[in-house]
C-alpha cells in the first residue's frame, strides 16, 4: 500500500469538519483537522500536509489569510488548497481565491460525489508531485556527491550577457567544460528558435530590477540535443545570477499525463458512444416483441397460444430488466444518473411491490410478510422508480434464494421532525445466507456470494451493487447482517420530507379505451421493420394510416410534398438520423410545416440522447420500449385543439 497522502481539514464548524471526514475516510488518507487556522499553520508546518481542505469564513483568521500564510513559507507552499465555502460563486471570490494560490473550490452544500471526485484527483496529482520531488531530490543528491552541485550556476554580466562564472555542474548538464563557456554569452546556450524571447526576457528583468524570475526555455547541449530548463534568475548590481536546472523529466511527466488524461476523455467518450448504440440496439427489438405480443393479445388465440404469449411477455422483461440494470450501472459510475423525487403514497408504492411479488413468492411456496409502520405520513417526497428498484432487488434476492420459510419486508420510522421523517427498510429472509468474507463482494458490479448461485439461480450479480449506489444517490445508508444457513437481513434508512397530497390525477385508460382520432396526417421516420409494422397496426387502431419512411432524408422529401398533422421521428437512422432530420425542419422549412409536432421515439436511456433530441427541436421524447396509451397521451397533448377525443 502507498504512503498515505496526509490531508488538512480547516473549518471553524466541528460538524462541518465531522461531515468531510466521514466523506474522506479512506486507507490511503491521513486525515488532520481543526477549528482553528493557527493551530493549521502548526499542523502543516509538521506534517508534510498534501492537500489541505480550508474554510473560507472562519473568525480568528480567514480562509485566504491562512492560505497566504501557507504559501509564504518554504515548507507549507506547495500544499494544494481547496477553498470549501458557502459564501456567492462570484468570479471574484474564485478569482481572489485562485489568486492567493487556492487550486479549486468546493462549494456547500457539498455533493459527495463531486467532492471524493476532485479530492481523488488531487491526491493523484500530490502523489505526482512528490514522486517528482523526491525524482528531484534523488538526482540532487547524486549530483552534490559527485560534482558537489545538482544545478548550473553561474553569474553572467548584465551589460554584455556574457558568463563570468560558471559551476563544473555545466559539464554534467549541458556536456561543456567551464572552461568553454567563460566569456561566452548566455544567449549561446538556448536553441537557435527560443534566443530572441530568451534575449528580450533577460533584458525585461534588467530593466525592472526584478530580485527573482524564473524562466523556462530549452538549452543546446554539446551533443546538440535540447533539454527543458528551469532557469532562477536574481539582478543584481549589473549582474545576473543564474540557477539552472534541468526538468526534462518533469516536462516529459506532464506531457505523459496529458496524454493519459486525453486518452481517458476519448476512452470515456467512446464508453458512453458504445453504451448508447447498446441501448438503442437492444431497445429497439425489445420494443417490437412487446409491441407485437400485444397486438397478438389482440387476435383470436387459443389458452396455450396466450400461455405462450404470457411466457414471451416475460421473457422480454426479463431482458429488458437486464438491459437496464447494465445500463443504469453505467450511467452511475459516469455521474449521468439523477433522483428526481416527487409527492407520492408510500404505502400504495410498497404495496404495488408487494403485489407484484407475492405471486412468485407463492408460487415458490414461500410467506410473504409485509409490515409497515402505521405512523408514516400519508405522503412523501420520494423517487417512486428507484425506491421500487431497491425494494424489487432486495426482495427479488429474497424470494429466489430460500427454498424454506418466509420474506418479510418491514418499514419503520426511526425518528420525526415537523417537516421530515427517517424511515428504516428491512428485507428480511430465511434463505441460504451469505459468508462473512463475501458481505462487502455482494455490493460490487457482477458479482455474486458464490459462483455456484449464478448457476442455479441466474442473475447478472448487478442488482445488489445498483440497490447500493441508489441508497447512497439518495442519501441513505445500506447495511447486510447474514449467516450461511440462517438468512439475510438487508437493512436502509433515509430522511424523506413529509409532503402535501398532490392535485388528483385522470385516471389511466385501458389500450382499448383510447378513443380514435379524425382527420389527423401522420408521418412516420422509422428504420425498423418490426416496429414500422407495430406502428402502422398501432395507429391504424386509432383511425390513423400514416406514411413510413426509413430515413431523414426520404423524411425531409415527404414533408416537402405533403402536409402533416405530426411527426413520429426515431432518432437512430442510416444517411440522416432523426437529430440532423429535426434540425433541417426547424431550420430550413417555412411555417407551418417548420412548426409540426415532433414525438422522438427512440430506444436512447441516456439523458444527454433525450437532451439532444429536445434541442434539436422535437418537442417529446418518449422511449422505447413503450405502451399504446403513452403515445396516444402524447399525441393529444400535442395536437390540443385540433382533435376532438376524449382521454
Amino acid at each position: 500500500m502507498p504512503t498515505p497522502v496526509n490531508i488538512l481539514i480547516v473549518d471553524d464548524r466541528e460538524e462541518n469538519i465531522v461531515a468531510l471526514e466521514a466523506l474522506l475516510q479512506r486507507n490511503d488518507i491521513k486525515l488532520f483537522s481543526t477549528t482553528s487556522p493557527n493551530e493549521g499553520l502548526k499542523i502543516a508546518w509538521e506534517n508534510n500536509i498534501a492537500i489541505a481542505l480550508v474554510d473560507v469564513q472562519m473568525p480568528e483568521m480567514d480562509g485566504f489569510e491562512f492560505v497566504e500564510m501557507l504559501k509564504s513559507n518554504p515548507r507549507t507552499k506547495d500544499i494544494l488548497v481547496i477553498f470549501v465555502t458557502a459564501i456567492s460563486k462570484e468570479t471574484k471570490y474564485a478569482v481572489k481565491g485562485l489568486g492567493v494560490g487556492a487550486v479549486d473550490y468546493l462549494y456547500k452544500p457539498l455533493d459527495p460525489y463531486i467532492t471524493s471526485a476532485k479530492v481523488d484527483s488531487f491526491i493523484q496529482l500530490a502523489r505526482a508531485q512528490a514522486d517528482i520531488k523526491q525524482k528531484n531530490e534523488e538526482l540532487g543528491n547524486f549530483a552534490l556527491i559527485v560534482k558537489n552541485s545538482a544545478d548550473i550556476i553561474c553569474v553572467v554580466d548584465a551589460e554584455t550577457l556574457r558568463i563570468k562564472s560558471i559551476n563544473p555542474a555545466v559539464e554534467t548538464i549541458l556536456g561543456f567544460k567551464q572552461a568553454e563557456l567563460v566569456g561566452k554569452s548566455i544567449i549561446d546556450r538556448v536553441v537557435e528558435e527560443d534566443k530572441a524571447a530568451f534575449r528580450k526576457r533577460l533584458g525585461d528583468i534588467i530593466k525592472e530590477n526584478l530580485n527573482l524570475a524564473v524562466l523556462n526555455y530549452q538549452f543546446a547541449t554539446f551533443s546538440k540535443n535540447p533539454i527543458s530548463v528551469e532557469c532562477r534568475v536574481t539582478y543584481r548590481n549589473k549582474t545576473l545570477f543564474f540557477n539552472i536546472n534541468d526538468v526534462t523529466p518533469q516536462k516529459s511527466y506532464e506531457s505523459q499525463l496529458i496524454k493519459s488524461k486525453e486518452a481517458a476523455e476519448f476512452g470515456k467518450k467512446a464508453k458512453e458512444s458504445f453504451l448508447a448504440n447498446m441501448s438503442h440496439e437492444l431497445r429497439t427489438p425489445i420494443n417490437g416483441i412487446i409491441g407485437l405480443t400485444a397486438l397478438l393479445r389482440k387476435t383470436e388465440v387459443t389458452d396455450q397460444q396466450n400461455s405462450m404469449l404470457d411466457l414471451l411477455e416475460v421473457s422480454s422483461q426479463s431482458l429488458l430488466g437486464v438491459i437496464n440494470d447494465v445500463l443504469d450501472i453505467s450511467k452511475i459510475d459516469a455521474g449521468k444518473f439523477s433522483i428526481i423525487r416527487s409527492p407520492n403514497k408510500l404505502v400504495d408504492l410498497v404495496q404495488a411491490v408487494y403485489r407484484l411479488l407475492k405471486f412468485k413468492a407463492d408460487e415458490e411456496h414461500i410467506e410473504f410478510f409485509l409490515d409497515i409502520d402505521p405512523n408514516i405520513p400519508e405522503y412523501l417526497m420520494i423517487d417512486s422508480l428507484r425506491l421500487k428498484q431497491v425494494l424489487m432487488n432486495l426482495l427479488s434476492n429474497a424470494i429466489k434464494l430460500p427454498k424454506r420459510g418466509h420474506v418479510k419486508l418491514k418499514i419503520a420510522v426511526l425518528d420525526k421532525k415537523s417537516d421530515k421523517v427517517q424511515l428504516q427498510f428491512t428485507a428480511e429472509d430465511t434463505g441460504i445466507g451469505i459468508p462473512k468474507h463475501r458481505l462487502n463482494d455482494i455490493f460490487e458490479s457482477f458479482e455474486q456470494a458464490d459462483a455456484a448461485i449464478t448457476a442455479k439461480y441466474g442473475g447478472t450479480g448487478l442488482g445488489l451493487a445498483i440497490v447500493k449506489k441508489l441508497v447512497q444517490l439518495k442519501g441513505g445508508q445500506l447495511s447486510v447482517d447474514s449467516r450461511p444457513g440462517n438468512g439475510s437481513v438487508f437493512t436502509f434508512t433515509n430522511w424523506y420530507a413529509i409532503a402535501d397530497k398532490p392535485q388528483e390525477e385522470k385516471v389511466k385508460k385501458s389500450n382499448d379505451q383510447l378513443q380514435p382520432f379524425d382527420g389527423i396526417r401522420v408521418l412516420v421516420a422509422e428504420d425498423n421493420l418490426v416496429n414500422q409494422f407495430m406502428l402502422i397496426k398501432m395507429l391504424g387502431d386509432w383511425n390513423i394510416k400514416p406514411d413510413v419512411v426509413n430515413n431523414g432524408i426520404k423524411a425531409l422529401d415527404n414533408i416537402r410534398e405533403n402536409d402533416y398533422d405530426l411527426i413520429l421521428m426515431d432518432t437512430h437512422m442510416p444517411e440522416m438520423n432523426g437529430y440532423q432530420a429535426a434540425r433541417k425542419i426547424r431550420i430550413d422549412f417555412d411555417e407551418p410545416k417548420r412548426s409540426i409536432p415532433i414525438i422522438s421515439l427512440s430506444a436512447a436511456s441516456f439523458d444527454h440522447e433525450q437532451q439532444e433530441a429536445l434541442a434539436s427541436g422535437m418537442n417529446e421524447v418518449l422511449a422505447k420500449p413503450f405502451q399504446p396509451a403513452q403515445l396516444h397521451e402524447k399525441i393529444v397533448r400535442l395536437l390540443k385543439g385540433k382533435v376532438k377525443t376524449q382521454v
